[in-house]
């Protein structure tokens, strides 16, 4: 039987329908229905029920979802039930931010590797983790089976970088650096431009500004 082709907005929703569901199994929530699900994430029911029929649905008539159950079924799918090694590539401020950064291994994320092509970052630990050089990096992901590489590095070095990284066979690549990576089919990236947010929140303020302004004409103030 050929599997179901799941859209990525459906995907992009898995991991935060994750966090609530975890949220509710810490403060001992046992079941919770669409409609309660939907009032805390500000989702539609009809979508939170649309989203988890694409993985067979989970719930039952008139009973709803066991939170249990859920979590670890979309963590699941999520592939959180295995082991995933990563390294940084860039031991800058951001670099050594997200190796100091613990939740990831208790998603199962594994901080194996950090590497740096400045001499003076060269020995460095972050985490016991020793800043490694460039030089040593193909053999480093070979040798300890390296699933995902994180750049964080300028963009002019990146697709340079992203090129070794697909010769080491790397299966995934999340990407900080501010470029687009285009790479072959069967590797996976996740582009994330932190300055993209920054800008749509500046688009959102002037937004709310504007409306506000629109809003005391409508009630008479100037």
């Amino acid at each position: 039987m050929e599997e179901k082709e799941i859209s990525q907005a459906v995907i992009g929703r898995l991991p935060r329908y994750f966090r609530y569901l975890g949220e509710l199994r810490d403060q001992g929530v046992e079941r919770i229905s669409s409609q309660d699900l939907s009032s805390l994430m500000k989702v539609t029911a009809s979508q939170i029920r649309q989203d988890f029929n694409n993985f067979g649905g989970f719930g039952q008539q008139g009973y709803g979802y066991n939170v249990e159950y859920l979590y670890n079924e979309i963590g699941r799918i999520l592939g959180l039930d295995r082991q995933h090694n990563f390294i940084i590539i860039g031991a800058g401020n951001l670099g050594r931010a997200l190796g100091n950064y613990l939740n990831f291994e208790r998603r199962g994320f594994i901080f194996r590797g950090m590497f740096d092509r400045n001499p003076d970052l060269i020995g460095m630990e972050v985490r016991s983790v020793r800043v490694q050089p460039m030089e040593e990096l193909e053999e480093f992901i070979r040798r300890n089976e390296i699933d995902i590489a994180v750049l964080t590095i300028p963009k002019a070095g990146a697709v340079s970088v992203a090129e070794r990284l697909v010769q080491t066979g790397i299966r995934a690549i999340w990407n900080f650096a501010h470029v687009d990576l285009n790479v072959p089919v069967g590797i996976q990236v996740e582009n994330v431009h932190l300055s993209d947010s920054l800008m749509k929140l500046s688009y959102n303020i002037l937004r709310g500004a504007d409306a506000g302004t629109e809003a005391d004409r409508g009630n008479g103030q100037t």
